[in-house]
């Protein structure tokens, strides 16, 4: 069975940092695709970032290019996203997903999170 955990959400001042993690467990990396998506209050769920297992390659939504980075960390089966220069309008739950293609939509990942809450203060 596989199983994803998102943790190091938290409460950020504007221009802050948080790290997201999220840990795989079972046969998690039997997938290929690593992804993050978002849902703000009121809003749909978004696709934020997707890395390529395989690879290495990196994908970013406009909005947080040059602010996140999405990396791998495979001694300890998770990948971790580095957000920099915080806005309130990424205020969200954050979810990690897995899937086998690097895709925005959400239909091309079936493994999920429960999710964490990143909030940003002005």
């Amino acid at each position: 069975q596989v199983q994803l955990a998102e943790s190091g959400g938290g409460l950020v001042q504007a221009g802050g940092s948080l790290r997201l993690s999220c840990a795989g467990s079972g046969r998690t990396f039997s997938r290929t695709v690593m992804g993050w998506f978002r849902q703000a209050p009121g809003k749909e769920r978004e696709f934020v970032a997707a890395l390529r297992l395989t690879n290495g390659f990196t994908y970013y939504t406009d909005s947080v290019k040059g602010r996140f980075t999405l990396s791998r960390d495979g001694a300890k089966n998770t990948v971790s996203l580095q957000m920099n220069s915080l806005k309130p309008e990424d205020t969200a739950v954050y979810y990690c997903a897995a899937g086998t293609r690097l895709l925005e939509e959400e239909r091309a990942y079936d493994t999920w999170g429960q999710g964490t809450q990143v909030t940003v203060s002005s």
